[in-house]
Parts: C-alpha cells; structure tokens; sequence
C-alpha cells in the first residue's frame, strides 16, 4: 500500500521550522490571502504546481521538498541511525586522562620547584655568608 504525501502538511511543517507565522505567509503571497486561507491550504493533500511554486519562492525551499517529504520515512531514517553514531558525535566518550598519572606528574612538578627553592636559598645563604665575613 503506497502511502501518499500530504503536501499541505509539509508545507506547514516547513513553515513551522522555519519560524513563519501564517500570516507572514500569507503577506508574502499577495493580497488575496489571509491567514484562515493558508490555514486551509496546510489541510489540503495536493496542491497546485503554480501555487507550490509561490509557496516555493516564499519559503526559499525547493519544490520537491513539498512533493517528497515522507514523515514516516523521515522518522525511521532517524530513529535507525540514531545511536549508531554516523553523525560522528560520540554518545560514550572515552577519556584517554589517567588521574594517576596527572597526580605523579603534579608531584613531580612539586618535587622540581622545592628543588629550585632549595638550590635558590641555599644561593641566598651563601651570598649571606659572604656579605658577613666581608664586614
């Protein structure tokens, strides 16, 4: 059983992802339109070539969209490919951070400037020692 497309549907629901009000629309199209009037359109199965290609313009979306968009189709394409990560975000990340290895290297870095310390006050005693057997 072929399913048909509801081509008022999908104008509404591009319409709607795009953030236009039915009377924004309704503008664009002309003067002998209203928003009651794009309402009713948004109902129907089938629309007009002439008319879908104002719709077309208006929107700045291709004809075909109006005519292809399959919602069913649309679901399952997204519901299969959801978790198989083919859009290259990663739902479980792995961490390549061993906090042990951070916590040595952090004391290693401790253990460096206590050396320089050390090494520097040891410099600064002896500077002192001399200072004192010169007087």
């Amino acid at each position: 059983m072929e399913q048909k497309i509801h081509q008022g549907r999908n104008v509404k629901r591009f319409r709607e992802m795009l953030g236009i009000k039915q009377e924004a629309l309704a503008y664009d199209l002309g003067e002998d339109w209203n928003q009651k009037k794009i309402s009713m359109l948004e109902q129907k199965d089938v629309i007009e070539d002439s008319l879908l290609k104002q719709i077309s313009n208006s929107l700045r979306i291709p004809v075909e969209a109006f005519r292809n968009l399959d919602e069913e189709q649309a679901i399952n394409i997204i519901s299969n490919t959801f978790n198989d990560q083919s859009n290259g975000y990663n739902y479980y990340p792995t961490f390549n951070v061993n906090p042990i290895d951070k916590w040595i290297e952090a004391l290693e870095e401790i253990k460096r400037l206590n050396t320089e310390l050390l090494k520097a006050k040891d410099e600064h005693i002896k500077a002192l020692e001399k200072l004192i057997k010169d007087k």
